[in-house]
């Protein structure tokens, strides 16, 4: 195996290995200690967990998370770093599926470390307890709601809960603001009845009332429902000038319900649960519709490298990068801290992951893995900003902000940035 060794109190760093999938609870090397002539040596074999929606109402966002996931384990073994990350992938499915009951258990009995995931906020809420419990990290490269920062606040989490993701505050209101800059003055919404749905709904609602504008219809389904007359004609009674459709891919169905209802697709304010490349697989137009998701524009070497790793494994080409940037920077992260930790232990981890992001405020930026390593191998502090953006952990866990996106989709019902 090779060795590097560099200046003082550098760490000898083992050849990675792209792992496969065990069940064999990763161990906790001895730390020892730095002196001028005895560096610390960083060679930690760690097991990861992802928990992201393969079936679903999410499922269409499974395929661009899992790609992000996959490629940053790739490219973390490849490093040569002193870290061996091994993934072990399970399907999220739900909250009317509950495939996750079956999943978590796997990746808890299997001693990871850390599990990204779940995408659903209410999955998420599901799980944490029982991760605390263990340990257990758990980042969401989706979650949206309000609540995790409260859950923090209460003690729930114990450092033990991050998110790449905003807080739903933030796009509601971007969401709520584009309506009211719009011109919209009357505004209905459809929106499920989970913690990511109801989060957003109270977030749009004061943010567009406080533009002026008014919510004159809501209806509130669950996840798992098929039918959705009832939300349409309550929304089409009220006769409102915009809607908004706060969902996951219940929207394949509200849409055509929606339109031939009288209601236009340029009327439709959509969120990142349901924005999505729809071509030819939604029959009615969307043309002009908006919607808003979190995340930076993409880097073409980043999408390029995901779509390569992916094809490479025999899929189909991932139709849009929803949440891309943010699973692959869960998994870097993780790593970094670990490194940073010199441990394989959960809570060790989470430790180091707020210093890591950069929220300790004392890094050196840095943009890869490779380079924040190397400044760990290094003996200094690593501030890593990602294809999702800076980060930046503060004490609950959220990212100290966040790009919003601005979406508009055109006649073939695919969207295009706008801002």
């Amino acid at each position: 195996m090779a060795k590097i060794v560099a200046g003082i109190a550098l760490a000898s760093v083992s050849a990675l290995i792209l792992a496969g999938c065990s069940s064999t609870p990763a161990e906790t090397p001895e730390k020892p200690d730095a002196t001028d002539d005895k560096p610390v040596a960083i060679d930690l074999d760690v097991t990861l967990g992802s928990l992201l929606p393969q079936t679903g109402s999410l499922a269409f966002l499974g395929p661009p998370m899992e790609a992000a996931v996959g490629l940053a384990t790739e490219e973390i073994n490849a490093a040569d770093a002193g870290i061996t990350v091994t993934m072990m992938s399970e399907d999220e499915g739900d909250s009317d599926t509950k495939a996750y009951e079956t999943s978590v258990t796997k990746l808890q009995n299997a001693g990871v470390a850390g599990m990204v995931g779940a995408a659903a906020s209410g999955v998420s809420k599901i799980i944490l307890d029982g991760n605390v419990s263990k340990g257990i990290i758990t980042i969401s490269p989706s979650n949206t709601s309000p609540d995790f920062t409260e859950l923090s606040e209460q003690g729930v989490t114990q450092g033990l809960y991050f998110r790449t993701a905003p807080s739903d505050l933030l796009q509601g209101e971007v969401l709520g603001n584009l309506m009211a800059e719009d011109g919209r003055k009357t505004l209905g919404v459809i929106y499920q009845n989970d913690p990511y749905g109801t989060g957003l709904f109270d977030a749009i609602k004061t943010t567009f009332e406080a533009a002026g504008g008014e919510v004159v219809a809501d209806a509130s389904f669950n996840v798992g429902d098929a039918q959705f007359d009832a939300q349409v004609e309550t929304i089409k009674a009220a006769n409102p000038d915009a809607v908004a459709v706060v969902s996951f891919d219940q929207f394949k169905t509200i849409a055509p319900l929606l339109v031939n209802a009288g209601i236009k697709g340029d009327q439709f304010y959509m969120v990142d649960g349901n924005v999505s490349q729809y071509g030819d697989e939604m029959p009615v137009s969307l043309e002009g519709a908006q919607g808003t998701k979190p995340g930076p524009a993409l880097e073409d070497d980043f999408t390029d490298r995901l779509q390569a790793y992916w094809t490479g494994l025999g899929n189909s080409e991932v139709k849009d990068f929803t949440y891309a940037a943010e699973s692959y920077d869960a998994v870097i992260l993780m790593a970094l801290a670990a490194m940073a930790a010199n441990s394989t232990e959960g809570t060790d981890i989470a430790a180091k992951m707020q210093e890591v992001s950069g929220g300790s405020g004392d890094g050196t930026p840095c943009t890869s893995f490779a380079d924040c390593a190397q400044i760990i191998v290094d003996g200094g502090t690593a501030d890593y900003n990602g294809y999702s953006g800076d980060v930046t952990f503060n004490e609950h866990g959220d990212p100290n902000g966040a790009a919003i996106g601005l979406f508009k989709y055109g006649a073939d019902n695919m969207y295009e940035r706008v801002g």
